[in-house]
């Protein structure tokens, strides 16, 4: 049996996803989601959640991608999780039926974090365009329980992301090094071209590099199909 025959691909609700994120995915937070997906079996056991939501203000209806020329939806490909021992093509096909699901015309932009020692390599697998490194961000961890919280959340939560205007107990720590960008245009031909031709980033050759893999085997507790 084929992938498409064992697999589907099924919008879902955000609910269904916090778990996944929480304890399984690496980031362990909860991002603003728009679409969500879940890869199921045929007996309809829930494998992996993909999410999509609101990207960072600047790439808003496209304004940073394209430089104020096209305005596009735009959204990021926030969360990408499944269960170990899954076939080796299984991620692949899973993104690229999620996208399939998202409104059209779109521009997806989404993140690989080498910092965790990740290339992008299912972006690559999946044909996206590959733009660069982000700019270098601070570290902010919450001293209390040693988590890193990400700077939308810290300017959301306290309205700044300046020392002064934190609380004691966050930490400001080092800069990470940037993230590796990948865009991917989905519509017609024309909308497509359109949205390549006003791309502000150079489109730059794949990085390599060894991946190191995150621990994923927490065990969800619902995986059924839920109506």
């Amino acid at each position: 049996m084929g992938i498409k025959e064992k697999y589907k691909i099924r919008s879902i609700d955000t609910a269904q996803c916090k778990e996944w994120l929480l304890y399984k995915h690496y980031a362990k937070r909860i991002p603003a989601i728009i679409h969500s997906f879940g890869l199921y079996t045929n007996d309809l056991i829930l494998q992996g959640v993909c999410t999509f939501g609101t990207p960072a203000r600047m790439l808003n209806m496209g304004y940073g991608v394209f430089d104020g020329k096209l305005s596009i939806l735009t959204m990021e490909l926030n969360r990408l999780v499944v269960n170990e021992g899954l076939e080796k093509n299984v991620l692949s096909y899973f993104v690229s039926e999620s996208l399939k699901m998202l409104p059209k015309p779109i521009c997806v932009v989404s993140y690989a974090d080498g910092n965790k020692g990740h290339h992008g390599y299912i972006y690559q697998a999946t044909n996206w365009i590959y733009t660069g490194i982000t700019s270098m961000e601070k570290i902010y961890i919450d001293k209390r329980t040693n988590e890193v919280i990400h700077p939308r959340t810290i300017v959301s939560t306290y309205g700044s992301r300046e020392a002064e205007s934190l609380p004691e107990y966050i930490e400001i720590s080092k800069e990470e090094s940037g993230k590796y960008r990948y865009f991917q245009f989905l519509g017609d031909k024309r909308q497509v071209a359109e949205m390549k031709k006003n791309l502000k980033y150079q489109i730059l050759p794949y990085p390599k590099g060894e991946n190191d893999r995150y621990d994923a085997s927490y065990n969800t507790n619902v995986q059924g199909l839920l109506f």
